[in-house]
């Protein structure tokens, strides 16, 4: 709770004098993960750079603190819970730890924080800023506020034009915003290693001809639609294996409930991979964070949640990647360019519900070429929308004033 209220005793000792100090706030774990790309990207510029990491959730914390541990940026990046943002808590907390710059990810604009940097002199910049049809609505509930926190905003580095125009409608300045692109993408890449598809494949012990459905990050009455498809798969590809990945964990035991109610065997993602034990269930309920973009791997073909319910969709990038056909539902709102890339290359499926799904599916796996075909124009739109990290970077490398 110290942190939250700014304070961090010691940590002002971990950085070297003369360096520059570039404090990255990624709010959770997907967030995270875009922060430590750029922080790559920042380092290749500015190589005596240093890093505040900080982060709201313990889950996003432990991702951080993996993601550092062993590489070039261990030695270079303390993480820390962000402070609540209120007056007194983020003075102190700026005050503390001294950032030449302040740098919010994607949506995370915080009123005090950022108008308090500006104060002390800091700079302060958004990058790979996304502002969803969803979230503007709330913000222009408080625009105001809005109008004068963005005023205090020195770079905009916004993913695309949409974000653009609604950070612009919100109250920032135009002369101060680019678009330089979704550096997910180039994290993506870095990812899609085919050594762990190997190691998947063993842990799941998949058998030849066994043919892989996974349904990504799944939510509300999605489980019990892509179950519906799995019950009239299987009576034509009854050797089909259903790997299940609710968007949120907690949700693993509800999903156990109804695949027993659909009367499958099944297994949790924890069930299996340690002491020599393999998965030996045709439905898999996965229960970890973090492991799913390299599930994809393994898959024949994907479906990409919080599609079919009306709650954004998600990044169906992520599958792409490793060239598999890639269904997902109408709601993308959250997710529009990854969606477009996917539209102008013809590797991705929009389906309207579920049974248009379960029929997409059923002529995709009796139709192998065509979902190969499919797949290779996926990763073709992944790998065309690479380097806006180094773009976002470059932000920050102006507001340092290096050359």
């Amino acid at each position: 709770m110290g942190q939250r209220l700014g304070y961090y005793p010691g940590i002002s000792q971990f950085f070297t004098s003369g360096s520059p100090r570039i404090w990255l706030h990624a709010v959770s774990v997907g967030e995270v993960s875009v922060a430590v790309t750029i922080m790559n990207a920042l380092v290749d510029l500015i190589p005596s750079s240093q890093f505040i990491l900080s982060t709201t959730t313990e889950h996003a914390q432990k991702l951080a603190q993996d993601k550092l541990q062993g590489g070039e940026l261990y030695s270079k990046t303390i993480c820390v819970f962000a402070p609540i943002d209120m007056i007194l808590s983020t003075r102190k907390a700026l005050r503390t730890l001294n950032p030449d710059v302040l740098a919010c990810i994607e949506t995370e604009i915080w009123p005090n924080w950022i108008m308090e940097a500006s104060r002390m002199g800091i700079k302060t910049a958004l990058l790979n800023g996304r502002i969803s049809v969803r979230s503007i609505k709330g913000y222009l509930k408080i625009l105001p506020l809005m109008k004068q926190t963005l005023k205090h905003v020195d770079a905009f580095s916004m993913i695309r034009d949409e974000d653009a125009r609604r950070i612009r409608d919100m109250g920032a300045h135009s002369d101060r915003i680019e678009i330089n692109g979704n550096a997910k993408y180039d994290l993506l890449l870095q990812q899609a290693d085919p050594a762990s598809k190997y190691r998947l494949a063993k842990l799941y012990n998949l058998k030849g001809g066994e043919r892989v459905l996974i349904a990504g990050s799944t939510r509300g009455e999605e489980e019990k639609m892509i179950l519906d498809a799995y019950e009239k798969i299987l009576r034509l590809f009854p050797e089909t294996l259903l790997i299940i990945a609710p968007r949120h964990i907690e949700r693993a035991g509800y999903v156990a409930d109804l695949v027993k109610s659909k009367g499958f065997s099944f297994q949790f993602r924890t069930d299996f991979g340690s002491n020599d034990s393999f998965r030996n269930a045709p439905v898999i309920i996965v229960d970890t964070i973090g492991e799913l973009q390299r599930a994809y791997s393994i898959g024949t073909i994907v479906f990409c949640g919080g599609s079919l319910v009306p709650t954004g969709g998600q990044n169906v990038l992520e599958a792409a990647i490793w060239g598999k056909p890639v269904l997902y539902g109408p709601s993308m709102e959250d997710f529009l360019d990854a969606k477009e890339f996917l539209d102008q290359t013809g590797g991705g499926i929009e389906v309207r519900n579920g049974e248009d799904l379960t029929e997409r599916i059923i002529h995709l796996l009796g139709h192998p070429e065509e979902a190969e075909r499919i797949g290779n124009l996926a990763r073709q739109a992944a790998m065309q929308n690479r380097g806006a990290a180094g773009k976002h970077a470059e932000v920050i490398r102006r507001l340092l004033h290096k050359p």
